[in-house]
């Protein structure tokens, strides 16, 4: 029998700790989703990303509004009967009762004008739909340890993950008024015509390379200077990982981030195509990095970044803290010194910051965490 048929039986059967929750997990995550799509609806000027509107149809939104919410009261109902966290199959039946209340699929509007700002509430709410999707069954059958859909510090990664999405205008603007300057004063026209003539497939490879060596050039900067690790301690406060909690970035870490990590793609002066592939590539990976998915993927652990990779960059083990910066490339970490990885398909015991007493819980606190002088808080990240 193949390493991954016995996996799929011990982590069906392991996976029946946590399966109770999907019924009332499912009418919660839907009924919340589909009040949020009806509210698009209603006010797609202001709720809508202009960019992202051009990525799907009207009547797209409507069917998967009607499928959203015929599951959200077929699984709520499940839930109840079952008597498994019917606080949250409440919570999915009331929003969904009240997303039909306000017109469900038969909301009209009128032509849509163009905003100079907007927030992206249609880009979370496909990313969060998409995203659990896939993730959850496989966090499922395929879990690294039982680690409950909606286990402790949920919400605030569902907080992070909310904020990001529906604030991706704005960031997409901080990082283009950050970065503008410095690609000016690097045109390199030779380059970029020699890179604009390159295959697609060429100039994507030659994105993925440079801003990934970029990014961990950062991220290992994060690491090692005081004020920046404030920052990044943030997104390692996290005491599990699973696919939503690679979600917790502090904004101001987003922000420098995607400034740094955009510089190489605009001064070797990429077609927007492959930025745009470069983008959706991203946006996947550092959900995979961080998913609770053990699967023997062999050499390709050395090809590109996998779970088990960026596990170990989160371990609470001193003799880890400084190595697998990337996110892309293991080869990035290789050329810098910092590749480690056991051979023997082990996996960390424990994720988090050494003093998880230096980060406080909750979206909130946790950005005001690097402004304090505070050294410890009473409700850290336990």
């Amino acid at each position: 029998m193949s390493d991954t048929s016995t996996l799929v039986q011990r982590r069906g059967i392991r996976g029946l700790v946590t399966h109770p929750q999907f019924a009332s997990g499912t009418a919660c995550l839907l009924g919340i989703l589909s009040l949020l799509t009806v509210l698009c609806f209603h006010f797609p000027q202001a709720l809508t990303s202009q960019e992202f509107r051009a990525v799907y149809t009207e009547g797209f939104a409507r069917d998967m509004l009607l499928v959203g919410l015929v599951l959200t009261y077929i699984s709520g109902t499940v839930a109840i009967l079952q008597g498994h966290h019917r606080r949250y199959a409440f919570t999915g039946l009331a929003s969904g009762t009240l997303a039909l209340l306000l017109g469900g699929t038969t909301v009209q509007f009128e032509k849509i004008n163009q905003t100079p700002y907007s927030l992206g509430l249609d880009w979370f709410v496909l990313a969060l739909f998409f995203s659990a999707l896939v993730f959850i069954p496989l966090e499922h059958h395929f879990a690294r340890r039982p680690v409950a859909v909606f286990r402790d510090g949920w919400r605030t990664d569902a907080v992070y993950f909310f904020m990001s999405h529906v604030l991706v205008q704005f960031i997409l603007l901080m990082v283009t008024a950050s970065t503008s300057i410095v690609v000016g004063a690097a045109h390199m026209p030779d380059v970029q015509a020699f890179v604009g003539a390159l295959p697609f497939i060429v100039q994507f490879l030659l994105a993925v390379f440079f801003a990934d060596l970029a990014q961990a050039l950062l991220h290992r900067c994060y690491h090692r200077i005081t004020t920046l690790w404030k920052f990044h301690s943030v997104h390692h406060s996290s005491r599990d990982l699973d696919w939503l909690a690679g979600s917790r970035v502090h904004l101001v870490e987003t922000v420098l981030t995607r400034s740094i990590v955009v510089l190489p793609l605009l001064a070797l002066g990429l077609e927007q195509p492959v930025v745009n592939a470069y983008a959706v590539l991203v946006g996947l990976q550092a959900v995979v990095a961080h998913a609770n998915i053990d699967i023997r993927f062999g050499w390709l652990e050395y090809v590109i970044t996998l779970p088990r990779y960026h596990h170990w960059h989160h371990a609470r083990h001193k003799e880890y803290w400084d190595c697998n910066y990337a996110i892309h490339l293991p080869l990035v970490d290789m050329l810098m010194g910092t590749f480690k990885l056991p051979r023997d398909h082990s996996w960390p015991e424990e994720y988090g910051v050494f003093t998880l007493e230096s980060v406080p819980r909750g979206f909130v606190a946790q950005h005001a965490m690097p402004f304090r002088r505070q050294a410890a808080y009473e409700d850290y990240v336990r």
